[in-house]
């Protein structure tokens, strides 16, 4: 991965953007695309769909889809000491949360914190054993009071952990919030190796959807208003490559291995086929995941928006889902665009997607 696109996945990984509050990643997302896409439009949920335009008259449609939205937490009342206490957006695993920095983000700017724990010296023996409720804990901005505070932070401000994308061994890398903004980065980046390739037998729709984490919302809206024949959610799998994970629930996912292909139900058969055999065509690393019943991904509204749409969903393996401390491996990006785009030169029927 060269510099720049490395800049791009940092930033946007890096810009808060919990569910209900994306559009600083969605600005970063938009102005990566200007100049790139033929139009570029944010709808009412907020949404950003940039298209490229196919060769001919009435393409086959595809969308690709990466969420956003980030999990995070949300101020929700600040006692008389200006202690700020919150609720999840998202699944967040309180397990995690004391002892943590945060960033908590105000009408005036970002304000450091740290959510406090009371030190293992004053916890009794029995409340070791359990974990905090999140009614319980704290955010801790250094202020005296509740004025203090509510000059700085207001209630329903956003919060984000205060950590950032950095390197590891290798083309390994760690960050929060790799789940999906690490999606939203591939369908950028295939957008750019479509304009550089010319123009493809699709119209190619490259969306970056919202409140994901939340209900897969933006997917659901977004799917409907571009009325895709082919829709591919773009996301963040559970590798199992690492202690502890049972490889007979999910399968055998390794970090550094290629894309992860799903199989199931949510998915179309031929479109399933199409993706293996382009990764094999192109020489393109890959894994396959079951996937029984429905994904829990925007590949599963986008099946079932309108009157069905031929879905697949393409994930990059992943260490630590919904952490502070996410792991992947950049060869896994690059090749999940390479497949992707690859794909897309592939597509020549609408048809070709109906079972038979």
């Amino acid at each position: 991965m060269n510099d720049n696109d490395f800049s791009f996945l940092k930033e946007l990984v890096e810009t808060p953007s919990p569910s209900g509050f994306e559009q600083p990643a969605q600005r970063v997302f938009r102005r990566e695309l200007d100049g790139v896409a033929d139009d570029i439009q944010t709808d009412v949920l907020g949404n950003v769909i940039a298209r490229i335009q196919g060769a001919g008259a009435d393409c086959p449609r595809v969308m690709l889809a990466g969420h956003c939205d980030e999990i995070g937490l949300m101020a929700k009342y600040i006692d008389d000491n200006g202690f700020i206490y919150f609720a999840p957006i998202g699944g967040v695993d309180a397990h995690l949360v004391p002892g943590q920095r945060v960033w908590v983000h105000g009408a005036s700017g970002p304000v450091r914190g740290v959510i406090g724990k009371k030190p293992i010296h004053l916890i009794e023996a029995k409340e070791r054993e359990t974990v905090a409720k999140f009614k319980n804990m704290f955010i801790d901005i250094g202020c005296s009071d509740r004025k203090e505070t509510e000059a700085l932070v207001s209630i329903g401000d956003p919060v984000t952990f205060a950590v950032g994308l950095e390197r590891l061994q290798g083309d390994r890398v760690t960050s929060r919030a790799f789940d999906d903004k690490m999606g939203a980065f591939i369908v950028a980046q295939v957008l750019k190796e479509v304009r550089r390739r010319g123009q493809p037998p699709v119209d190619v729709f490259g969306v970056s959807t919202v409140q994901e984490e939340i209900g897969l919302r933006g997917g659901t809206t977004s799917a409907y208003g571009v009325n895709p024949d082919v829709g591919i959610a773009l996301e963040v799998g559970h590798s199992t490559d690492y202690p502890d994970v049972d490889k007979k629930e999910i399968g055998e996912i390794k970090v550094g291995k290629g894309p992860v292909i799903s199989r199931g139900a949510n998915i179309n058969p031929a479109l399933f086929d199409l993706l293996v055999r382009t990764a094999r065509e192109e020489d393109i690393p890959f894994q396959v995941m079951g996937a029984p019943r429905a994904t829990g991904t925007d590949a599963n509204v986008i099946q079932l928006s309108r009157g069905g749409v031929a879905a697949a969903l393409v994930s990059v393996p992943l260490r630590y889902m919904h952490t502070p401390v996410e792991l992947l491996s950049l060869s896994d990006l690059e090749n999940t665009i390479r497949l992707i785009t690859g794909l897309l030169y592939r597509i020549v029927d609408r048809k070709m997607f109906i079972p038979n």
